[in-house]
């Protein structure tokens, strides 16, 4: 067995949900170079109004390690897709369908890095937390087919209508600045 390097780290933090910082501001994921239909594909997602149906704020981070507030909206059309660090994620209100899988709240998953993944958040949606082992991650979309983002688009239009009176998530949780 081998020593592994330990980064030095305070002995105490806090964090504050109303810090949390939003993925699209400053957030640790980095896109993965995409093929052209992949491409294609996420752009006709963020331009059927993908953004509108989720909410990914940073609540902490350290070397080799973050944490991460999810909530994404009934039938959120999450993509295939994986990332270059182990997660654990725990379903704290709403639901999600993983394969033929039903998880609710105290439900989660341990997901080994690079392995990849998707599911369907419940008719109420679906608040998680998301623990990495990495302060930095990648976001590599598995989708090579034109046929699965269309799919996927069309998934979008027919979750996007019941989306208008989520303005909370179920939780009432508030994280980060309004």
């Amino acid at each position: 067995m081998t020593d592994q390097p330990k980064t030095t780290a305070p002995p105490f933090e806090i964090y504050r949900a109303k810090d949390a910082v939003d993925y699209t501001d400053e957030g640790p994921m980095e896109m993965a170079p995409m093929t052209e239909a992949q491409q294609a594909g996420m752009a006709a997602l963020y331009e059927g109004g993908m953004l509108e149906g989720g909410t990914v704020k940073l609540l902490y981070s350290r070397p080799n390690m973050s944490l991460t507030y999810v909530w994404f909206k009934a039938g959120y059309p999450l993509p295939l897709h994986s990332h270059n660090a182990d997660c654990l994620y725990f379903i704290v209100t709403g639901s999600i369908r993983v394969g033929d899988e039903e998880l609710g709240p105290g439900d989660g998953f341990f997901l080994g890095s690079d392995v990849p993944y998707s599911y369907v958040p419940g008719v109420d949606g679906v608040e998680l937390l998301e623990f990495r082992d990495s302060n930095a991650y990648d976001f590599k979309t598995i989708g090579k087919k034109a046929e699965y983002w269309e799919k996927l688009v069309g998934n979008l239009a027919a979750a996007r209508p019941l989306w208008s009176p989520e303005d909370v998530p179920p939780s009432g949780m508030k994280v980060g600045a309004e």
